[in-house]
């Protein structure tokens, strides 16, 4: 199955959950993709003494799933592009929406 992931929380245990969701389903065989929005583009830095949220995206992207994050969210929230994901447009989000078997948001 393919499935799309859209994260716009920037709650630590929400975008841990989501990751830990993520990669459940590559374990599975899915494809998944995973795209940040708005409050969710600072997943990053979202550590915390109960969520290891980089323990998760790590895994992940090890796995060969694929991150976006929305460009014009981190220019609001401040933030610069990093290796750990492609700097994403709507055109992406568009795509991965139609594509994906289904689609989950947190």
């Amino acid at each position: 199955m393919k499935l799309g992931v859209v994260v716009y929380s920037g709650d630590a245990e929400m975008v841990w959950n989501a990751f830990r969701f993520a990669n459940f389903a590559r374990a599975l065989g899915d494809e998944v993709n995973v795209f940040m929005l708005g409050k969710g583009v600072e997943f990053e830095s979202l550590d915390s003494g109960r969520f290891n949220v980089t323990e998760q995206w790590q895994t992940f992207t090890g796995n060969g799933g694929k991150i976006y994050a929305c460009g014009i969210c981190l220019e609001i929230h401040g933030l610069k592009p990093t290796k750990t994901y492609t700097v994403g447009t709507l055109n992406n989000l568009y795509d991965i929406v139609k594509t994906s078997d289904r689609v989950v948001t947190f």
